[in-house]
């Protein structure tokens, strides 16, 4: 009779995420809020108590063995993962960089297994009020999970909905599992261990659609949809070399800039035709471009890519946790030093990605991951891992100020972790009407980061005045060079 076992059996795509901490990265999504007034510990203790430890997967710790892993319930002694910090010294103007210290500092602290997966730092006096700091590994949830849950701390948030019967997959989710996940269980490793024409074939012909003869036109569609979105992945070429790329040690430093006017970028995606998505991701790679010329380097037709989560769930189901997302690799023109020409680049590219499947195909390739032995699953997840120079994540927050405790919550900013050899996080958040950049960085790779974010803002503004000089409706406006039209 099989040995029944405590506890909740963790999902094999969070099981790929538990898994992936390594010497370099560590697998903890980082984010840090700032406050004013100042709270205090014990109403900060309190008001944690009372509403994030609703959430089961805050009050369960994981055990792992050679079948996977578990969430186990587990007695939490809340001042043990709610922790007081004190910066050091230093004068107001310096009151960020200590922070972006500390917080730099943690992100190479690993989180203790044999309690639950997260932990919270309170500087109670920074800069005239508090700095609230999170740390949550990654296979208790995914970034666009965590902030619902990190909202119901503020005053006024909502406590988890009660947790309803399982539904029934329907035929469409049916033939997924039947006809992409499972397919694809047996094909990760062999494809990824073949080389070039040997992967495309073996791709091509477990996802042939012909084979299903009752397949519906549209069932056939997304099967070519399948095939050539899954053979860009398996052979996209390496992206350029770059300071940026490399094999990183094991400090990070992180940095964040004062929020851009979302006002102000939309008016100029729509001046342009473009989203603000296209205009803030030009910007990004500007910023790039031009940190990388000022360290003398050579940028002309130098691409950066980026691998880019990708909400596979659906928002109401948010408050259930776990990691539902896939990733696409975004191609940045860094080497594009003029603004309009970039944020057309831009727009083409993100079009391209529209209608991909390749989030699903990440997802599935995780979900394999999390089936295999940690050697096994580290040689499929570098697939995703030696094509990439950074991560990249791109998140609406809440469109109107926040407080917690009383404070009103000033500005917040979040880091996904990298994985692998992937040394650059790249982040951007909307928060109350505007619109923010933060940098986490590998200290071999990228010893300064705020070198990187302090390029951000000017690289907006030459769009914006750029934008202001080209003609107004109803006169001739100029086309895009060829090589920048969408």
């Amino acid at each position: 009779m099989p040995i029944k076992r405590a506890g909740e059996s963790m999902s094999k795509v969070d099981t790929a995420w538990l898994r992936m901490d390594s010497a370099s990265n560590l697998m903890a999504i980082l984010g840090v809020w700032t406050l004013r007034p100042r709270v205090g510990y014990e109403e900060l203790c309190a008001r944690i108590e009372e509403r994030l430890l609703k959430y089961d997967r805050f009050r369960q710790r994981v055990e792992e063995d050679a079948t996977g892993a578990r969430w186990v319930d587990h007695e939490v002694d809340i001042r043990q993962h709610v922790v007081r910090e004190k910066l050091p010294r230093h004068r107001h103007a310096d009151a960020q960089a200590a922070l972006q210290h500390r917080i730099g500092e943690l992100a190479m602290v690993p989180l203790d297994r044999a309690r639950p997966l997260w932990q919270m730092h309170l500087v109670e006096d920074y800069d005239g009020g508090s700095a609230l700091i999170v740390r949550i590994h990654h296979c208790i949830a995914d970034g666009v999970a965590l902030i619902l849950v990190t909202m119901s701390l503020v005053d006024g948030g909502l406590p988890p909905p009660q947790r309803k019967r399982r539904a029934r997959a329907d035929g469409t989710q049916e033939w997924l599992a039947q006809h992409l996940v499972q397919p694809l269980a047996g094909l990760a490793v062999k494809a990824l261990d073949a080389a070039g024409e040997n992967a495309a074939r073996t791709l091509a012909m477990v996802l042939d659609p012909g084979k299903g003869a009752h397949a519906s036109l549209e069932l056939a569609h997304l099967g070519y949809q399948l095939v050539s979105d899954a053979l860009a992945l398996l052979l996209m070429p390496d992206d350029s070399p770059t300071r940026l790329k490399g094999k990183p040690g094991n400090q990070k430093r992180v940095a964040w800039c004062p929020p851009l006017p979302l006002d102000e970028v939309k008016e100029v995606g729509k001046a342009l035709g473009c989203s603000i998505n296209d205009v803030v991701l030009a910007c990004v790679a500007g910023a790039i471009g031009q940190y990388l010329r000022a360290q003398g380097d050579d940028v002309d037709g130098v691409e950066v890519r980026a691998m880019v989560p990708v909400n596979l769930r659906a928002p109401e189901q948010a408050w259930k946790l776990g990691n539902h997302f896939g990733l696409v690799p975004l191609v940045l023109p860094v080497g594009i030093a003029n603004p309009v020409e970039r944020v057309y680049e831009v727009r083409k590219r993100m079009a391209a990605l529209k209608g991909s499947t390749q989030p699903l195909l990440a997802f599935a390739v995780l979900a394999i991951a999390g089936l295999l032995v940690k050697p096994a699953q580290d040689a499929v997840l570098d697939l995703f891992r030696r094509k990439a120079t950074a991560v990249m994540t791109n998140v609406p927050g809440p469109r109107e100020r926040l407080e917690l405790l009383g404070a009103t919550l000033q500005d917040c900013m979040f880091w996904v972790p990298q994985s692998g050899d992937i040394g650059l996080g790249v982040s951007v958040l909307s928060y109350a009407g505007g619109v923010q950049f933060g940098v986490m960085s590998d200290t071999l790779l990228c010893p300064e980061p705020e070198r990187i974010i302090e390029r951000f803002a000017p690289e907006f503004e030459r769009l914006a005045l750029i934008t202001m000089m080209l003609p107004w409706p109803g006169e001739e406006v100029a086309r895009p060079p060829a090589s920048a039209a969408a």
